[in-house]
């Protein structure tokens, strides 16, 4: 099998009984729109990736609910869609959509605030703001085997979207077909990931995660100068400090990784991942390495509940 064809294998979704939209469940297979929805054409849109995990206990919980539906207000707002339904309200329907589909051993959620039917023109301003909410069970993003050995990188022809020409803080749509871009390039060329740089030829992220590396026992990440502020990295971050591992924030240039002893991502979907390769140069050991082993078990044990420091990030379902 070609590496896109382990990719398409790692991405197919399980399909669920329903999906929310606007405040209703509807039958997944009913849930569609209008051809000529506003988003569909200019790609003003927000969208939102959380997990639920199946904890120690038996039961289900969605970790860090409150901070990802944040984001999701947080993005719509700086791109000018007023959403109709409270930070509560979407809670609550995230939960809700879990329970009716009966997704109790874990999901990837997908919350969408867009532009709908009955606006055309780049003025958006009277188009209505809808929301949808997903849910399916999703394995590892960069598969089971990418989280035990390691996955191999691509610094990426193109460069993350500059803060002159686009709103990197938000997760929005259209930010997206930068990173579809790279990652297809990266996956044609025979590697797992894409790696972009900024606009100064500084390393920005993933195709749809945070970077980190390790060098002489430092974890070091980069500034999210023009990129998204990411969840999953700050609880990274925080669980290093918990282990006194010296975290550093500052531009990193693509021959430095070259050379580090570890790199990984970090990422909702991604969780922790590590990097064994970049443009052919090995990385460390060429496996996965000893601080991110650590900090891969620490978010594992967090997002499932064996962490009583991290317990109150856990919404639990049933």
């Amino acid at each position: 099998m070609t590496a896109y064809g382990h990719v398409l294998e790692r991405i197919r979704m399980n399909k669920a009984k329903y999906i929310w939209m606007d405040g209703e469940l509807t039958p997944w297979d009913d849930a569609k729109v209008h051809v000529l929805t506003h988003t569909l054409h200019y790609g003003n849109g927000a969208i939102e990736g959380t997990k639920a995990y199946k904890t120690v206990d038996g039961r289900c919980a969605i970790f860090k609910l409150n901070e990802h539906t944040q984001r999701l207000l947080n993005s719509s707002k700086m791109t000018l869609m007023d959403v109709p339904f409270t930070l509560e309200e979407l809670n609550a329907a995230q939960i809700k959509l879990l329970q009716e589909n009966e997704l109790f051993d874990g999901a990837y959620i997908r919350p969408l605030v867009y532009l709908g039917y009955g606006v055309m023109g780049l003025y958006h301003k009277d188009a209505p703001v809808q929301v949808s909410i997903s849910a399916w069970e999703w394995g590892a993003y960069l598969g089971e085997e990418g989280l035990r050995k390691g996955v191999r990188v691509k610094i990426s022809s193109m460069t993350r979207t500059p803060n002159t020409s686009g709103m990197g803080k938000a997760k929005a749509v259209a930010n997206y077909l930068n990173s579809q871009m790279a990652k297809f390039e990266a996956v044609e060329a025979g590697y797992d990931e894409a790696l972009l740089r900024d606009d100064q030829g500084y390393i920005a992220e993933a195709s749809g995660a945070c970077f980190f590396m390790v060098r002489d026992g430092k974890l070091i990440s980069p500034p999210s100068d023009n990129t998204l502020e990411s969840i999953t990295q700050q609880t990274v971050i925080d669980l290093a400090n918990d282990m006194g591992i010296e975290v550093v924030r500052r531009r990193i240039t693509r021959e430095e990784i070259y050379i580090a002893d570890e790199a990984f991502f970090t990422g909702t979907a991604a969780e922790v991942t590590p990097i064994r390769e970049v443009d052919a140069r090995i990385i460390g050991a060429g496996s996965r390495g000893p601080i991110t082993e650590k900090l891969q078990t620490a978010y594992f044990d967090v997002v499932e509940g064996k962490n009583p420091d991290y317990i109150q990030h856990l919404t639990y379902i049933n």
